[in-house]
């Protein structure tokens, strides 16, 4: 682990500082209208009568972005932009500098991975407590800048799939079976051009295998599975074994020295908005830097290997190729 990882894993586990605002609600503002994520987490934050309501925050601003290369960003972004303005009020601002001026803390949504870079030194500069929403970036080098941006200002960033907080899988991260000896996830992997394969939406069972295994992948081999779905099959230290599959749904298994368990379900967005909620107020990220970076490490090896044709890809080879020379 260079010095860079060692830094960042020390800062998530002591945390940055808390947003200081009393007992009042936390504002949070939004950058980016074009996923369904910014209508699903107002709901919860901002409706006092929804059946998952999560108090101590609620979105009173937003940055309504888009990619014009990405058709689900155009089909979607002018319906949700109406409904956080008209059903719940949110202010829309011209910009994201406007928009840190009117906010304690912010959460990037933009389904575009490639822009949270830029979007994310916006908010760092402005010492903004910031989450970025799935995929964290449209690269592994950009990942990588975003978190030394962020441990350079001592701004908290924390990014995570809504799968990382399922019940099942949460509890074996506990240890409800004793260390995780291999684990096997699935979701659905559609692909965007604009994106490495699972960044886009394979990041979801990736982050839930992630969140049980933990780090210490070493490599990873992809290929297709029978009836052409892609697997990536990771090997960890100790020879430990992590798969992730493509499919229709969420779902997986756990093995562990007490046991076996199910993991990788959808529990909905309330377990993650919790957790955003927390970061806020506390500084401190529920998921470490390095374990981020290392999902991501895993993704683009994944990659990798099919440029590769199924061969092994250390996950240090592809780090070495994202790491900024100094």
């Amino acid at each position: 682990m260079n010095n860079f990882l060692k830094r960042l894993l020390v800062v998530t586990m002591v945390g940055f500082g808390a947003v200081s605002v009393g007992a009042t609600e936390i504002r949070l503002g939004l950058i980016g209208l074009d996923t369904s994520h910014v209508t699903a987490f107002t709901e919860v934050l901002n409706n006092a009568e929804a059946k998952e309501h999560v108090g101590g925050a609620k979105v009173v601003a937003a940055f309504k972005g888009g990619s014009p290369d990405i058709a689900s960003s155009m089909e979607h972004i002018e319906a949700y932009t109406k409904t956080l303005s008209e059903k719940y009020g949110v202010k829309l601002c011209d910009t994201i500098q406007q928009l840190c001026g009117e906010v304690d803390a912010v959460l990037i949504e933009s389904v575009d991975g490639r822009r949270h870079l830029e979007q994310a030194r916006l908010v760092i500069a402005a010492k903004k407590p910031l989450y970025i929403d799935k995929p964290l970036a449209g690269t592994l080098r950009d990942a990588l800048e975003i978190f030394r941006l962020a441990e350079a200002a001592g701004v908290p960033v924390f990014t995570s799939s809504s799968l990382r907080f399922g019940k099942n899988t949460m509890a074996v991260r506990a240890g409800s079976i004793g260390k995780v000896l291999s684990a096997e996830t699935s979701s659905p992997a559609h692909l965007e051009k604009t994106h490495p394969d699972l960044f886009w939406y394979g990041v979801h069972g990736c982050e839930s295998l992630f969140t049980v295994m933990g780090t210490g992948c070493e490599s990873v081999e992809r290929r297709l599975t029978a009836d052409g779905k892609i697997e990536v099959i990771g090997h960890w230290k100790g020879g430990r074994t992590g798969i992730f599959r493509e499919s229709d749904g969420y779902s997986g298994k756990a093995i562990g020295e007490k046991g076996e368990a199910a993991v990788g379900n959808f529990d909905g967005y309330a377990p993650l908005v919790v957790e955003i909620v927390k970061f806020f107020q506390t500084g401190k990220s529920p998921v470490m830097a390095a374990e981020s970076i290392e999902l991501f490490a895993f993704m683009e090896a994944a990659d990798e290997s099919k440029r590769q044709g199924g061969k092994a890809v250390a996950l240090t080879e592809v780090m070495a190729k994202a790491t900024p020379r100094p």
